[in-house]
């Protein structure tokens, strides 16, 4: 997903090996590696949201499978 926000200079440490192999393969980096740290933020940004939230879901869990669903009675399948 392409940021239209400002952009930053930064300085990183890579091989150099990586980044000839990385530059003859054509491949930018600054646009693998804004990928790569969106994919990072999402994944964390989940994993804290899923324990964040683990308790509510285990308990709507429960009450499913004590209960059902709204709409268990209403179904003709």
């Amino acid at each position: 997903m392409p940021s239209r926000a400002a952009k930053r200079a930064v300085n990183v440490s890579v091989p150099a090996e990586l980044i000839e192999a990385a530059r003859a393969e054509q491949i930018n980096l600054s646009a693998t590696l804004e990928a790569a740290l969106e994919q990072q933020l999402r994944l964390r940004r989940r994993q804290r949201w899923l324990g964040d939230n683990s308790g509510a879901i285990a308990a709507y869990n429960r009450e499913v499978q004590e209960n059902g669903t709204f709409g268990d009675g209403l179904r003709s399948f």
